[in-house]
């Protein structure tokens, strides 16, 4: 059997060319960019690199993107009243608060404190709230999480059918794998969400049709886990060092025990991390055209 390994530069410049546009269009009507800031604390190398991609891709798309960047010994206060600041502000359209935090910071309260409708992370519980109602609905028009947004998006350009499958997701996180869930129960597929408990995980993930790894372990997806013909979609980002000294990323998947087995594979890199960043792009236009059409009060 030959792998279909599916990289996503074609996808993420014909969605990012449809976003220029609307960039544009959106500039044309209200005299200004959609704009979105991005809040980093600290000097965290990985992401620094992360930040300054999103604030690239955003600029060559078309919207602006403001830069906060805030020194741990500011304090939590500093950063809560950072976030205040931009909800407030008309010319911001889109908040986004870069993980992690420093130690002993409530994430989860800055995830709450950020307006649902600059929330272009998809994670505050008011958005939460509307993908677990409706995912269709949030996918279609709303602010959905980045991550597992971007995964449905390839799943639709690649032509498989998710109807009917059984997908099982390692994962459980609010950032990928609990949405993921949501969008793909949606989307009429019968869901498992698995994790570090499961047991006999790999039996279990042999029973997929689609197989999302988001578990944030390298190459912990082997063969083992994956029934001839599966879709695997590899969502996981380790960093690590090769013997010269230089970076480089692997995903959650054993890349080279897919190869025959898989029908179909996402690979890192080249796979869905670019897609979080172009669903980011598109949450935060979408954000800009609701908060001038609905004018929220913040």
């Amino acid at each position: 059997m030959e792998t279909q390994v599916y990289k996503t530069p074609l996808l993420t410049k014909k969605l990012l060319d449809q976003y220029r546009k609307e960039a544009e269009a959106f500039q044309r009507e209200h005299g200004r960019k959609p704009c979105l800031a991005v809040v980093l604390v600290g000097t965290d190398p990985a992401s620094a690199i992360y930040v300054q991609k999103k604030e690239e891709t955003c600029r060559a798309t078309g919207l602006d993107a403001l830069d906060v960047h805030l020194d741990p010994s500011v304090g939590f206060a500093k950063l809560k009243e950072t976030v205040a600041e931009l909800n407030e502000r008309e010319d911001v359209d889109g908040i986004l608060v870069q993980s992690p935090l420093p130690q002993g910071w409530d994430e989860r309260l800055i995830q709450r404190m950020i307006h649902p409708a600059k929330d272009v992370d998809g994670f505050h519980p008011e958005n939460a709230g509307r993908l677990f109602i409706d995912a269709n609905e949030c996918l279609a028009n709303g602010l959905p999480p980045c991550t597992p947004a971007g995964v449905m998006e390839v799943l639709k350009e690649a032509g498989i059918d998710v109807a009917g499958k059984h997908a099982v997701i390692i994962g459980r996180s609010t950032i990928v794998g609990k949405p993921m869930a949501q969008m793909l129960l949606a989307a009429d597929a019968t869901v498992t969400i698995a994790h570090s408990r499961t047991p006999k995980l790999p039996q279990l993930c042999r029973t997929a049709d689609i197989l999302v790894a988001a578990v944030g372990r390298a190459r912990f997806v082997t063969a083992d886990f994956v029934k001839a013909g599966a879709t695997v979609i590899d969502v996981g980002i380790t960093r690590e060092e090769s013997a010269d000294g230089k970076a480089h990323v692997v995903g959650d998947v054993h890349r080279q025990d897919m190869e025959g087995l898989a029908g179909f594979l996402t690979p890192v890199p080249g796979g869905i991390g670019p897609m979080t960043i172009v669903m980011l792009i598109r949450n935060t236009i979408r954000a800009a055209r609701r908060l001038k059409s609905e004018s929220p009060k913040i």
